[in-house]
């Protein structure tokens, strides 16, 4: 009975303060067919951005191709690691790590569903001099982290301009 009284309290405390599942990705009207371009053949970002569109329905068309279909282009994709602290010994122990992507989302006829903007993220990570080896793993795994966040960040963008169109109208 507690346990019940428990999760119906904890819905409705959710629910008061605005708390929502995010929905499903929606696709513009009018784009089941999608290429993703990106100056990068192997972006591990544009592949996982073709995962994501795929799982929200969208039939994906190899860049090569010459059909014509909305296309989502990478037009930049920008990584850099900048120190922030030094040890006594004048070696860089923190640092940022900045991810930037630009891109846009136009229609088969070349007008822009979604304009071209940029994204930009950053993490900070301590780097020990004296233990390169687990250092490296640890900012292998940060970036791959951040490309993740970054295709979801891409998605939602897209999602809400396809969104705030839709309730324009």
């Amino acid at each position: 009975m507690i346990r019940a009284l428990t999760v119906v309290l904890l819905a409705l405390v959710l629910s008061a303060c605005g708390f929502r599942l995010r929905e499903a990705l929606v696709l513009p009207e009018g784009v089941s067919a999608i290429r993703v371009t990106s100056r990068d053949d192997y972006s591990p970002l544009a592949q996982s951005l073709e995962r994501s569109l795929e799982r929200a329905g969208a039939r994906l068309v190899d860049a090569r191709s010459s059909e014509r279909v909305a296309t989502l282009a990478l037009r930049s994709e920008r990584w850099d690691s900048t120190p922030l602290s030094l040890d006594q010994f004048g070696r860089a122990q923190e640092y940022t790590l900045r991810y930037a992507v630009v891109f846009a989302l136009v229609d088969a006829d070349g007008n822009e569903i979604v304009p071209q903007q940029a994204v930009e993220m950053s993490r900070d990570y301590i780097r020990v001099p004296t233990d390169a080896t687990g250092s490296d793993s640890e900012s292998e795994l940060l970036g791959r982290e951040m490309q993740r966040e970054m295709s979801a960040a891409i998605l939602r963008r897209i999602d809400a301009a396809t969104r705030e169109s839709r309730s324009a109208r």
